[in-house]
């Protein structure tokens, strides 16, 4: 993720995307990023679907996992960085055309976890997943 301590402009989605390149290459799209929402999309195509034309649960997974911590990251403290310590996801029904919209809202912010929750739904606005995060927060480096 850029580095965002000495900057008053906060990082624009596609900064942001451009730090997660499987992301990138998934074909993931970022909408809008800010603290207390972020949304991302993904579409199917057929090199992402598993049998019978569903869109395999790591492309889902990995949809969520990226709005997920862009959204985390973007509630640490200057200087901070992150990692996820625990995913958990949820699958309620198959995707077979169209796209997954994935919104993130963060659970909890604190000084030593962010916890975020991500729906994902289909072009019907039909929930296909729910994934719950829970994201270490990695303090600044201290200076030498």
């Amino acid at each position: 993720m850029p580095d965002t301590t000495g900057s008053s402009e906060a990082p624009t989605p596609a900064d942001l995307l451009s730090q997660m390149p499987f992301a990138v290459r998934l074909g993931v799209q970022l909408q809008t990023a800010q603290p207390q929402e972020t949304v991302a999309t993904l579409t199917w195509t057929e090199d992402l679907c598993t049998a019978g034309g569903a869109l395999h649960g790591g492309a889902l997974m990995s949809l969520g996992d990226t709005a997920g911590a862009v959204c985390a990251f973007l509630n640490l403290p200057p200087g901070a960085g992150t990692t996820t310590v625990e995913s958990k996801t949820n699958f309620l029904r198959a995707v077979r055309s169209g796209s997954v919209r994935a919104i993130s809202r963060p659970l909890h912010a604190g000084s030593t976890l962010v916890v975020v929750q991500t729906s994902l739904s289909d072009d019907k606005d039909r929930l296909v997943g729910q994934m719950t995060q829970s994201q270490l927060v990695l303090p600044a480096p201290t200076p030498d």
